[in-house]
């Protein structure tokens, strides 16, 4: 039994209901299972205990939940009973073989890994999407899983939504630069390592990309990768789809792998109907979560100025070549969006938790 971490100072959620939960987030070692149990405390979720809970490899481990330093416990079917929320920060294989055993405890799923994209009822979600389309999220007594949005998607979804308030788009086409942290902690280590490797005429680690990614650009891995940029783009297009709504903008997308280590960077061409008005898009771009950079801003898009930023960073630039053609280049931080989104999609499922006492 982990220790309990930090009770939740008093925030709207807690005080409302009068309501204490406990949390497990599996995967905790992980970039994303470290970032949700950060978000939790930042959002001050109403949490009277947290498990961490990850693979053989990091069992013992301490880790920080708020002010509280708790040891990194095995995944077990014990393990899930009497928790309301279950984060899934794993990998996808992780998450297949346990959260049924967290559903048959009488947890809620929150699958930040996409591998229950496709569970019956499964549900892909961003609040801030959501909040943009003026969409109110029923809650259910016994929810199907919630599948955390891609950050790229919501990214994409949030932009092109708000873009087309400034006029009629006739077609877009983002192209996303995806980064090594999208892999976990082994993606970053292999793409650290090659980085090393290279400069000192070494050969070069190739177990997960099983190509080379270090001062390289491609747009496919390697035939013995476990992994593929075209499932991965799929899956951008897939929830960008299902969080957009049918009425969204048509998107062309496709990925690439960047030797970069964290943060989304995506260049998205807009052609509008009409000439584009560049102070009109502005003001329809601006607004939550969106921050925009002007000409003279020393604070571009990049994935150094986006990091550890809870929103996304814009700038436009005019296509000379075509009057009704613009350029948007955006920048966030992956892991804290998809963090926030999980957080934020927890706080949503309160209602469908029992009332009166931790259980």
């Amino acid at each position: 039994m982990s220790s309990p971490s930090k009770v939740a100072a008093s925030s709207p959620l807690s005080s409302a209901r009068g309501q204490l939960f406990r949390a497990a987030i599996v995967g905790a070692a992980t970039l994303k299972g470290k970032e949700v149990a950060e978000m939790l405390n930042e959002r001050n979720f109403p949490a009277v205990d947290v498990r961490l809970l990850d693979d053989d490899e990091s069992i013992g481990r301490l880790e920080a939940t708020g002010d509280e330093i708790n040891f990194i416990q095995s995944v077990r079917a014990e393990q899930f009973t009497h928790v309301d929320f279950a984060f899934f920060a794993a990998d996808a294989e992780c998450t297949h073989n346990n959260w049924k055993r967290a559903r048959d405890a009488g947890s809620a799923i929150i699958d930040l890994s996409g591998a229950l994209d496709e569970e019956p009822g499964a549900t892909v979600r961003s609040l801030w999407v959501e909040r943009e389309r003026g969409q109110m999220w029923q809650p259910e007594l016994q929810p199907a899983p919630c599948v955390v949005a891609h950050p790229a998607a919501v990214t994409l979804a949030l932009l092109l939504l708000r873009a087309r308030k400034a006029g009629a788009i006739r077609s877009a086409v983002a192209m996303v630069f995806e980064p090594a942290s999208e892999q976990g902690q082994k993606g970053m280590d292999e793409l650290h390592q090659q980085t090393i490797n290279l400069l000192s005429f070494q050969s070069l680690p190739k177990d997960m990309f099983d190509t080379q990614v270090a001062f390289n650009m491609v747009a496919r891995y390697g035939q013995k990768s476990q992994l593929s940029l075209e499932s991965l783009e799929a899956r951008v297009r897939r929830h960008y789809q299902k969080i957009a709504g049918a009425d969204a903008p048509q998107l062309a997308v496709m990925l690439l792998q960047p030797p970069v280590f964290h943060g989304h960077a995506l260049a998205i061409f807009l052609e509008m109907e009409q000439a584009a008005d560049r102070e009109r898009l502005s003001q329809a771009l601006g607004g939550d979560h969106v921050t925009l950079a002007g000409a003279e801003d020393d604070s571009q898009p990049s994935n150094v100025n986006a990091a550890g930023q809870a929103s996304i960073l814009v700038s436009l630039k005019s296509e000379a070549a075509r009057p009704n053609g613009i350029w948007l280049w955006a920048a966030a931080d992956n892991l804290r969006i998809a963090a926030m989104t999980a957080v934020e999609c927890a706080e949503s499922m309160i209602a469908t938790r029992p009332l009166g006492k931790i259980q």
